[in-house]
């Protein structure tokens, strides 16, 4: 198990120019936007407008915080996501723009390349023995609240992450006060 604070989070433009993004974890390591196999961050997003174009990467959009979007993608049906919204998967090279519900939102991406790799994203409210899917390469867990490990008491802040990989044992969390977890799974093709 390791854990990933969020103050550590690497920070670069958007791809397309006209945000931030917070790079939470990245595969390979130190890859860029042009050339990674999988790669979850967290965006502001502050104003309606399109999203970044990722040839040939699925991609997975959850609501952190603030009141929510409008998504809509090409050849899909415009969809409402808001925190408690299941996470939405798409295609990250179809068209895709959002509009905010209200102010500004913090989103959570999980992308991975086609042929390399796949990835599932699950809401949780609560953390109870959490292990590695036997499939998966790598799990992480992101907080959105703050909660303290079971297994060594180790406290996480807000937006901080866990990774588990193949063989680590299985991890639950309790949390102070309403909290929720976000559990992506890796799995290479």
């Amino acid at each position: 198990m390791k854990i990933l604070r969020a103050a550590d989070y690497r920070r670069m433009a958007w791809k397309n120019g006209k945000g931030e993004t917070v790079e939470i974890a990245v595969y390979p390591p130190n890859a860029s936007v042009n050339d990674f196999d999988w790669r979850i961050s967290m965006a502001a997003v502050v104003e309606d407008g399109a999203f970044s174009v990722f040839e040939g990467i699925d991609r997975t959009l959850s609501v952190l915080s603030g009141e929510g979007i409008v998504l809509s993608v090409e050849g899909q049906a415009d969809m409402t996501l808001r925190q408690e919204t299941p996470p939405h998967a798409f295609a990250a090279d179809a068209p895709t723009s959002a509009r905010l519900l209200s102010d500004a939102i913090t989103d959570l991406n999980v992308m991975t390349r086609r042929g390399t790799f796949t990835h599932r994203v699950s809401l949780k409210t609560s953390l109870d023995n959490v292990a590695p899917a036997p499939d998966a390469s790598v799990t992480l867990i992101l907080t959105v609240g703050e909660c303290r490990l079971r297994e060594d008491g180790a406290a996480l802040g807000p937006l901080d992450a866990v990774i588990l990989e193949e063989g680590d044992a299985p991890i639950g969390a309790d949390a102070a006060g309403k909290t929720a977890f976000y559990v992506v799974e890796l799995l290479a093709v």
